[in-house]
Order: C-alpha cells, then structure tokens, then sequence
C-alpha cells in the first residue's frame, strides 16, 4: 500500500472512532435540540424539554435514534478528516510551489478545506440525520417506526429513495460554512499550541486537544445554527403535498413571520451545552486513534 493511500485509511478509521465518541457523548443534547426546533409550542425551554421527554419516554428517550448516527455519523467523520486531510495537502502542496512554507496554511485555506470537507460529509450526513430527527421526535405508544431500519423502509417505499435526502439544501449550506469555522478553529489552535511550544501534534496534551475541540464545536454552532434549525424543521414536516413548507425559503420565512429571528435560535442553549463534550471526544478519540493506528500498523 503507497503512503499516500496508507494515511487515507488512517483518517477513515480514526474519524469513525472520532464519530463513535461524539453519538454516544453528544445524543440527550442533539435529541432535546432537534425536539424545541421541531415543537416550539411544546416546551418553553431545554431544561422543561428534558422533564418532559424523560417523564414520558424515560431516560432512554435521550437515546432516541441513536442507532442512525452510531452507523452513519462513523461515516461522515471518515468523510470529513479524510477530505480534509487531502485538502489540506493540495493546499500546502500549491503553497510550496508558490515558495511558500508548505506547512502553514493560510486561514481562508483551513476554511476552505474544512468547507469541502462538510460537502463530502453531507451525503452521508443528510440522510442519516434526517433518520435521526424523525426517530428523535416520536414519544412512546405512538412510534409510527420501530427503528432505524424501519424508519428507512417505509419512508423508501412511500416517497422514493431520494426522500431520505429532504432537507439536503440546508445541510449543504450548514455543512460548508460550519465546517469552515469548525476546522479553521481546531487548526488554528493547534497550529498556534505548536508554534509556540516547539512540539508535535502527537504531543498535544489531552486536555488541550479536548478544548480546541469544543472551540470548534462553539465556532460551529455558532455561526450556523439559524441553518440547522431551518434543516430540522424541513426534516420533521410532512411529504409531499402534505408538506408545510415547500422549500428552503419558504420555511425561513414562515419561521421569521411566527417567531422572528429568536425562532432561529430555539434549541440553542442545549446545542451549546452538546458543542463541548460531543466535539471534545469526536478530536480526541480521533487524535489518539490516529496515534494508536500510526505505531501499531
């Protein structure tokens, strides 16, 4: 195996160990979210959601859809460093053409490797999430699908295959932007811990690795949650002619007419509270998987 295709597989194994460790540490905040952006009626905040989906559903409805993301997010994350690793190279390659130092990449280079990264990642991830919220949403004794599978199964058979994809104009633009900041936060801060410390990047302190990953999970969110929100809502509607949004546009503006700009916002405080330990684990349980796979293979 070349170097070059040696180094693909690590990224993709490492980011799926990085997908693991954000699904199990990130899905109670990501449920109770995808829940006040999809039912903005029913809860007056996070922490009555949370009473609400735990009185109902117990504990266990935290863990609403999680079997989607446990398959499909390992994909995405694979998707995402693989991509950007590649990204990243081109650009210090081109840099090194031009004369310049190979390994400092500028910040609209990170923002744009990041960005494509997020375009990769949203083929796999579109679908998987759109599973996700629509399990995520249903409370116990009135569960139209039984699971992941079933989810999959009906909505294919009913509406089409490319029904799994609603809601894919959001999540392109969602994807690029936030993954933009995502990336560019996390490798500036790295790129700046190992200037001034002389180190390498498998010398990065635990610690440290686990907050420039929630840096860039804030970043992330951010700027991009009114998005999200807008991508949740077109998730959770209806099909076809039952639908009540008819595209993009039309859900944001129904969303700015019912709830101003604060009803893009609503599910904020626990996407906020998730940025932290869901994109600390996903950085490092991918830094030292990346470590691990390096020596042992």
């Amino acid at each position: 195996m070349s170097d070059n295709n040696r180094q693909a597989a690590l990224n993709c194994l490492a980011g799926s160990v990085g997908g693991v460790g954000q699904v199990l540490a990130g899905q109670p905040f990501d449920t109770i979210k995808v829940r006040i952006q999809s039912q903005p009626k029913e809860y007056r905040g996070a922490f009555d959601c949370l009473k609400k989906l735990v009185g109902e559903n117990g504990v266990q409805g935290l863990y609403k859809g999680t079997t989607s993301p446990l398959m499909g997010i390992s994909v995405c994350v694979s998707l995402q460093f693989l991509t950007l690793e590649k990204m990243k190279q081109y650009f210090a390659d081109r840099n090194m053409r031009a004369g310049q130092q190979a390994g400092q990449l500028l910040p609209s280079q990170l923002f744009l490797a990041g960005g494509v990264a997020g375009l990769a990642n949203s083929v796999a991830s579109c679908p998987v999430e759109h599973i996700r919220t629509r399990l995520q949403i249903q409370n116990a004794g009135q569960e139209l699908y039984s699971g992941t599978i079933d989810c999959v199964k009906k909505i294919s058979a009913e509406y089409g295959v490319s029904a799994l994809y609603k809601g894919m104009v959001p999540t392109l633009y969602r994807e690029f932007f936030g993954y933009g900041a995502y990336f560019l936060a996390y490798e500036y801060f790295v790129a700046r811990e190992l200037a001034k410390s002389g180190g390498k990047r498998a010398d990065l302190a635990s610690w440290k690795v686990c907050l420039y990953g929630s840096y860039a999970g804030f970043s992330m969110w951010l700027l991009c949650f009114p998005i999200d929100a807008i991508k949740t809502k077109i998730q959770t509607d209806a099909f076809a002619a039952n639908a009540r949004y008819k595209s993009t546009l039309d859900c944001l503006t129904s969303t700015l007419k019912s709830g101003g700009v604060a009803g893009l916002y609503r599910g904020l405080s626990p996407c906020l509270l998730r940025a932290a330990p869901a994109n600390a684990a996903t950085f490092i349980c991918f830094e030292y998987a990346m470590r691990f796979l390096q020596t042992h293979t």
